[in-house]
């Protein structure tokens, strides 16, 4: 920016009082506060130049015959240069307290100055006074709609000059163009602020839309949540054929007396989610806890012949998985987490129960008795049904334990699941099915 205040030594400080005694007298626009909110709406100051208004401030050169114009905003401190012609590149900004499209912001209208040097308003000016020089000024203010001049369109000389009053209608004209563009560019701006706001929000409740359907599916089987969504509600179904597996902790109250509450919940979960891991695996559809019992069922909602071997393998990987543990846990001198497992094949009814709180659960004496078969069975071993050997006994070996009394069944039939056949096995313990398990299946 050029040195509007003159040589250094005495004559800055010359041009110095000369720039206090001027700003002391210079105007303020009526409703300056809302006048500056009114142009910070329009987000104009500091912003790159821009074709169009560049453009009309070479045409009002052009029509003015000027060597110079320009497009200025003028804010609390200075006066900010948005489009020029004929000035250096490296001017941006001129100090408020002396600007002369100050003095045109107020009047509200063109301000025309034929001779600045003749005019007591400018005459003490730094910019009449100082290397600038300027000696003819004439702006037209920028007013938005609302009656507030956001600065000018103005046209200046380094020599007194006449305007005709053409061109200075022409110059007011320049000056509303010059309004209808900075309008039309406030509304882009809106615009893209109103789909930003938009996007943000599609893409706020694509996030919820998205979270609430993973909860849903933590909740709920892929197919009856889509049931739900789409209906509103799940139809019960019945299943004339699923295996029922039932988990539960032997001794669980006097292990939780020796734990603190949140250890008790923390290693729960562990086992759990590694529960879950394994069910998902093998086609399983977990369907609660209840305390320390694991409840889940194959063949559920999504049917499949094979429901009962995978169950078995289920079972087998879930006591594995424990045994495991206990035997770091012993080492530890850690009391052992111990389970019981029941499994039973039969029909069962499956279906959504609640409104708010819903949950996916099966009925019938199918799975009342896959509770019985648990609680019949010994420490980290694996009670079964006679219903469920028929279709596992060819490919796993059990033990029959004979009948057992059933409350509203009579007698049993029970077997033990011990482990895969040596011929299906793919490792020595008969917990991982070789290719050849699944032939015939």
């Amino acid at each position: 920016m050029p040195d509007f205040l003159g040589s250094e030594g005495n004559a800055l400080a010359f041009q110095a009082d000369l720039l206090h005694e001027y700003a002391m007298h210079r105007p303020i626009p009526a409703r300056e506060p809302e006048r500056l909110d009114a142009l910070r709406s329009y987000a104009i100051l500091d912003t790159l130049p821009e074709v169009g208004l560049n453009e009309i401030t070479d045409l009002a050169a052009q029509i003015c015959g000027c060597p110079a114009a320009l497009i200025s905003f003028v804010d609390e401190s200075r006066q900010w240069m948005k489009a020029k012609y004929g000035l250096p590149p490296d001017m941006s900004e001129c100090p408020r307290e002396i600007s002369i499209c100050q003095a045109t912001i107020c009047n509200n209208d063109i301000l025309y100055v034929p001779e600045l040097e003749k005019d007591e308003r400018f005459n003490t000016s730094p910019l009449v006074t100082g290397d600038l020089a300027l000696r003819f000024y004439c702006g037209a203010p920028l007013i938005t709609p609302d009656g507030h001049a956001l600065g000018t369109l103005c046209v200046i000389d380094f020599q007194p000059r006449e305007l005709s009053f053409e061109q200075r209608e022409a110059l007011r004209r320049l000056s509303r163009q010059t309004m209808v563009h900075l309008e039309l560019r406030r509304q882009l701006l809106a615009r893209n602020e109103m789909l930003r706001k938009m996007e943000s929000a599609r893409d706020q409740a694509l996030a919820e839309k998205a979270e609430s359907e993973r909860l849903l599916l933590n909740i709920l089987p892929a197919s009856i949540a889509d049931e739900l969504k789409t209906n509103a509600r799940v139809q019960p179904r019945f299943f004339d054929s699923a295996t029922v597996i039932l988990i539960d902790f032997k001794g669980f109250t006097r292990l939780v007396e020796t734990l603190e509450p949140a250890s008790v919940v923390d290693q729960l979960d562990q086992h759990f989610s590694r529960f879950d891991e394994i069910m998902a695996r093998h086609r399983l559809e977990k369907l609660k806890t209840i305390g320390d019992a694991y409840l889940a069922v194959a063949g559920v909602p999504e049917p499949s012949h094979s429901h009962a071997l995978d169950t078995a393998l289920c079972a087998l990987e879930v006591l594995d998985h424990l045994a495991k543990l206990n035997r770091q846990r012993e080492k530890l001198r850690l009391p052992a987490w111990k389970a019981r497992v029941g499994i039973n094949t039969g029909p069962v009814i499956a279906g959504v129960v609640g409104k708010h709180k819903f949950t996916y659960d099966i009925w019938g004496n199918t799975v009342n008795t896959a509770q019985r078969l648990e609680s019949a069975a010994e420490e980290g071993r694996i009670c079964i049904a006679e219903s469920t050997w028929h279709h596992v006994r060819s490919r796993f070996e059990t033990e029959s334990r004979g009948p057992v009394e059933v409350k509203h069944r009579g007698l049993v039939n029970m077997y033990y699941l011990n482990r895969i056949k040596a011929e299906f096995a793919h490792d020595a313990g008969g917990i991982v099915p070789n290719d050849q398990f699944w032939k015939g299946s």
